[in-house]
């Protein structure tokens, strides 16, 4: 037996990797790879983790890239055009309109509820005529590749939940967030990148936004395998992923071996799966000390690409720059790809909060799915854009001639997608006259959840995992494919 043999042997050794600078929890890495993959040949029972035959019938999409607008994008200023709203602009909501539903503590105490239309123009692009606001420019120069689903309707009323409930298909916290079911259902498309990538931005469309929580992107009860990987700007995209000082490669390579030997004593002694995750998430890291850097390093990058996602895109950590990284990642056959703006929750100073918040992301988010259309990559990827939910149509607070805020609404908003076997130039649902309530084709959060996994070969109904005495899935016990989006 040799002396590092010994060492490990002789120490607890939870400290030693502590020690070394690559703890469990310090390494902030969790992704799908091969385990027959792993250094030495190790097979481990995380072989066994996927479930049989998750693949129910062929994928339109082999990737996804959501673009989540935290905080609840106003559909009345994007894209839900309402001209009544201006003409009765003052007047009280309808009882016979609201028809009793709940609201938020911040209007519940209010006398009034006095309508207000945008103060945006609206127009009509396209061959698919799709209403878009002057507030999208870039957005309304690509509708004819946008499917735009206007009747959308959640659960939950306020931020935290009904974020929670769009990504992980509970309102209750401790679930398996969307990008989790897909690395355990599907596996990686690569060797050496997170099957699940996850990068945030902060807009200017509110000076505080609402904070988000790494439970969102987290795998909830399924193996850390499954965990998404948050990629940050600066020097370290993913934390503690480096060699700590004195640590060369070849040491990290002989320490993750010796690592690799005892914990697969621990597995065949204890059978433990999280054994076998923890020891491919090591290598996963050591292989990302490569592929991570070269996928973050957007220098390569033509100026012509900047100037199509717009001068924010050579800033890191801005809207624009996550976009561009978005593609790099997808071109890498990243499962999914989440990325979360924070910013949209305008209840006070709407019209100009909001001219700066869409002014972040129209630009990126039309070059993102033009790059990838260009790319021949758009076929395969499913863009999604939304928020939680959606803005009332009065007005919170006071009301001036050039000034208004809007609470959250649940009861109806706006998503588009784009690529990934989804109708193109296409608008699906409506509102009714007020953009109050749904009148036409109502989809719910678990049919949009349902929807996203069948483009990508995946029977929702099917992809369960049991915990605690009962089998649990991304839409829970509900949820329709939309099947009239779909090409």
């Amino acid at each position: 037996m040799d002396e590092i043999t010994k060492h490990f042997l002789n120490n607890n050794r939870r400290q030693f990797i502590k020690k070394m600078g690559v703890g469990l929890g310090g390494l902030a890495v969790a992704s799908m790879i091969d385990p027959l993959s792993l250094a030495g040949g190790h097979k481990s029972v995380a072989q066994n983790i996927l479930p049989a035959k998750a693949l129910h019938f062929a994928p339109k999409a082999k990737r996804v890239i959501y673009l989540f607008q935290s905080g609840g994008p106003s559909q009345l200023e994007l894209f839900d055009y309402k001209p009544l709203l201006s003409k009765m602009r003052g007047e009280d909501l309808p009882d016979s309109v609201r028809q009793g539903q709940r609201l938020t503590g911040m209007t519940a105490g209010q006398d009034r509820f006095p309508l207000v239309g945008s103060q945006f123009k609206f127009d009509q692009y396209g061959q698919s005529r799709a209403w878009v606001s002057e507030l999208m420019p870039h957005t309304a120069k690509i509708v004819d590749d946008l499917c735009f689903v206007k009747s959308v309707h959640t659960e939950a009323i306020n931020h935290d939940p009904a974020i929670t409930f769009f990504q992980t298909g509970s309102q209750q916290t401790g679930r398996p967030s969307m990008g989790s079911w897909f690395s355990y259902g599907l596996g990686s498309l690569n060797d050496n990148l997170p099957t699940f990538s996850v990068l945030l931005s902060r807009g200017t469309g509110r000076p505080v936004a609402q904070p988000l929580y790494s439970r969102l992107w987290g795998n909830g009860f399924l193996s850390s395998l499954h965990q998404g990987v948050q990629f940050r700007s600066g020097k370290d995209p993913v934390l503690y992923l480096k060699n700590p000082e004195g640590i060369s490669k070849t040491d990290r390579r002989l320490m993750l071996d010796h690592i690799s030997e005892l914990n697969m004593k621990q597995e065949a002694e204890f059978g433990d799966p999280e054994i076998g995750s923890r020891v491919a998430q090591y290598e996963m890291a050591y292989r990302m000390q490569t592929s991570v850097p070269e996928t973050m390093n957007v220098e390569d990058e033509p100026d012509y690409i900047f100037d199509m996602y717009g001068e924010d895109s050579r800033r890191p950590g801005t809207y624009a720059a996550n976009c561009l990284l978005a593609r790099r990642l997808a071109e890498r056959d990243v499962r999914f790809i989440q990325l979360y703006h924070m910013g949209w929750d305008q209840h006070g100073d709407l019209p100009g909060d909001i001219t700066n918040q869409s002014k972040d992301v129209d630009q990126a988010t039309a070059a993102l799915i033009q790059d990838l259309k260009q790319r021949g990559l758009l076929d395969d990827t499913l863009v999604i854009w939304g928020g939680e939910f959606g803005r009332t149509n009065y007005c919170q607070g006071t009301m001036t001639q050039t000034n208004y805020g809007r609470d959250h609404h649940p009861k109806c908003f706006t998503m588009f997608m784009a690529g990934g076997g989804v109708k193109p130039g296409f608008t699906y649902g409506e509102t009714d006259d007020f953009g109050y309530n749904v009148t036409r084709d109502p989809v719910h959060v678990h049919d949009i959840q349902a929807t996203i996994m069948h483009q990508m070969g995946i029977d929702h109904t099917k992809l369960t995992y049991k915990h605690q005495g009962r089998r649990f899935r991304l839409t829970d016990v509900s949820g329709h494919v939309v099947q009239d989006i779909l090409t």
